[in-house]
């Protein structure tokens, strides 16, 4: 597994626009978060905003970003054959993906962390300013700190997800298209579907409904799932998108 690691490091690192993307997951991210926190605010009768999913509205926008990295990182070795070396110098194609996913998800770890850390201070500047009690954005209280955590987390299964997507598909559009359409098609229905129940059972399926749901803080019980509930259900399609994609790549042809 060290060769296979080493190996996807290499690739990764001196891949085209990796250094720009895992830039631009940072920035997206607190640029969003700042814009959503400027343009809310709490009354003196209350406030009816989660100030975490405020602060870290951003990572709704920074996830498209982690997708389309975690999709270059795979389909673009089939966009230049190189695909065709990789497994002929490491034929065992699960070592393969595997190391794909470990680099992947460790420098998604990484940009994430600062994204949302950088999200979190620039809200605790912001938002208090805007009638939000300072004591609900204290990074080390439980709530806040269990969603700034797990935003890293769901950054970093959005990442798997989308590299099992792209493993299944092999192509750098279709499966971009894929990711972000799965993504944002729940959210989507949820607002065209007017039964209760629907709009439950969709919410609770929803990579994306059901995954952010680690980033709320306030009214928890009208969740249709707790929050680690909800991040259990992304993981869920993370890993059902890796075996697929791995038993696709075992299966097929370079």
């Amino acid at each position: 597994m060290r060769e296979h690691l080493h190996a996807e490091w290499t690739k990764l690192r001196t891949l085209s626009g990796t250094g720009r993307l895992l830039l631009a997951i940072v920035v997206v991210t607190v640029a969003a978060g700042v814009a959503a926190c400027a343009v809310v605010s709490c009354t003196s009768r209350g406030c009816g905003y989660d100030p975490a999913k405020i602060s870290l509205f951003g990572v709704q926008v920074s996830q498209a970003v982690v997708a389309v990295l975690a999709v270059l990182a795979i389909t673009g070795e089939y966009g230049t054959g190189m695909i065709r070396l990789t497994l002929t110098a490491m034929p065992r194609r699960t070592g393969v993906l595997a190391a794909k996913a470990i680099i992947l998800v460790g420098l998604t770890l990484i940009a994430g962390s600062v994204a949302v850390l950088a999200s979190a201070l620039a809200a605790r500047r912001i938002l208090p300013d805007n009638g939000f009690p300072v004591e609900t954005l204290t990074l080390t209280s439980g709530p806040l700190l269990r969603a700034a955590v797990g935003s890293v987390l769901y950054l970093a299964l959005i990442a798997l997800f989308s590299l099992g997507v792209a493993t299944a598909v092999r192509d750098s559009a279709t499966a971009i298209g894929v990711v972000l359409g799965l993504l944002y098609l729940f959210p989507a229905l949820i607002l065209l579907i007017a039964d209760d129940d629907w709009q439950r059972l969709l919410w609770q399926i929803s990579p994306m409904n059901a995954g952010l749901a680690i980033q709320a803080t306030t009214n928890l019980a009208s969740l249709p799932l707790s929050p680690w509930a909800g991040l259990s259900v992304l993981a869920a399609w993370a890993i059902a998108a890796l075996l697929g994609g791995e038993l696709l790549l075992r299966m097929r042809d370079a």
